[in-house]
């Protein structure tokens, strides 16, 4: 495993090797399976402006760091990076293209990258974007290379932009028999002007929502959303609405002999996912809804293998994505060749170094 500490060691690691893997901090293990170049050293905060709400940091950076240094200045990222007390990476968040709960509100993260500098397959640096909200020159590379797990080369340095932090955050949980009586509600929930933070469906049958802003007015926003559910709801506050929030992020609920799974779905399309999941006798599987129900987060056991999850997710003509587990790569309908892909990787990969057995990124959502 090789370990660069600056750009200029990235470059001639990646010239070195035939064949480039590349590895943060390990957390997203599916795709970093036989790893050959890890980026865990090449970390560190370069510039961070809180007045302009921008900061450059190296790609192998852990978002916990990140975290507290924007938390100072009452700040945050808004798209909820997941795996932070794990040890997530922003390189690795990028590439793997992961947002948290927290995306349903302000977007992805490609929402908020503004700035990248990456290593292409013949050891050159390339950069795209720039380091300010308003840049919008050249080639998008920054939203190229979020979701394309390193097909096209490997991050170096990013730049974000940042928000300030609500002050207070509450979250409200209603629970039902079935998910058939939720899910109307989520759709409800979604399309409201009651500016929700984060809106998950955990199954069989529970809603997650958090409203964040000022305490002098984060009473009568939960009302008015109790008022609006028009049943019994639970209210969590502090350290106990944190606690919810940690759960879906750090992936908690997910046994440890199953894989992660990560598919971009349309809302209405649940109750067709839930009845073909019953069907297969698969609905014991644990699985939650995320983002306002635009993304299943699937926990699929070892023991069924990646033939009966595939076959599943090409009948809902979706693909899906193994983030931790199982080295499973993209499963479901397959891709009959991208052509814009494959003129991009003749551009940035003219050696062929970072191509996969499945050649597809991933980076809806």
């Amino acid at each position: 495993m090789i370990h660069p500490t600056s750009l200029e060691e990235l470059q001639s690691a990646v010239r070195e090797l035939d064949r480039v893997i590349v590895r943060g901090s390990g957390t997203k293990s599916a795709m970093s399976s036989s790893a050959n170049l890890s980026t865990a050293d090449l970390s560190g905060i370069l510039e961070y402006d809180p007045s302009e709400f921008t900061f450059t940091a190296r790609a192998g950076t852990r978002i916990s760091e990140v975290k507290e240094l924007l938390a100072k200045s009452g700040q945050y990222l808004p798209f909820d990076p997941p795996f932070v007390q794990a040890g997530g990476t922003l390189g690795g968040t990028i590439a793997a293209g992961l947002s948290g709960p927290g995306r349903f509100r302000y977007g992805g993260v490609r929402d908020f990258l503004l700035g990248i500098r990456f290593v292409t397959g013949d050891g050159e640096i390339h950069a795209g974007g720039g380091k300010v909200v308003k840049n919008a020159a050249g080639f998008d590379s920054p939203k190229l290379m979020t979701g394309a797990r390193g097909a096209f080369g490997v991050i170096g340095e990013v730049t974000f932009k940042v928000f300030p932090e609500p002050r207070e955050y509450q979250t409200v949980i209603v629970s039902f028999p079935t998910a058939d009586e939720a899910i109307p509600l989520m759709a409800r929930l979604a399309m409201s002007n009651f500016e929700l933070a984060c809106l998950d469906f955990v199954m069989p049958g529970q809603l997650q929502l958090r409203v964040g802003g000022l305490h002098e007015s984060l009473e009568r926003r939960v009302d008015r959303i109790k008022s609006f559910i028009g049943r019994t709801c639970e209210v969590r506050s502090g350290s106990d609405d944190e606690q919810v929030w940690h759960n879906a992020r750090e992936f908690t609920w997910v046994p440890s002999d199953a894989t992660l799974i990560k598919v971009a779905i349309n809302p209405r399309q649940i109750v067709e996912i839930e009845r073909s999941l019953e069907k297969s006798s698969a609905s014991h599987v644990d699985r939650r809804y995320s983002v306002g129900g635009n993304v299943l987060w699937l926990a699929w056991p070892n023991e069924k293998t990646s033939e009966k999850l595939g076959r599943l997710l090409t009948s809902w003509n979706l693909p899906g994505v193994a983030v931790r587990g199982e080295p499973w790569g993209i499963l479901g309908p397959q891709n009959k060749g991208d052509v814009f892909q494959q003129r991009l990787s003749s551009v940035f990969d003219p050696l062929n170094k970072f191509q996969r057995n499945d050649r597809r990124t991933a980076n809806s959502h």
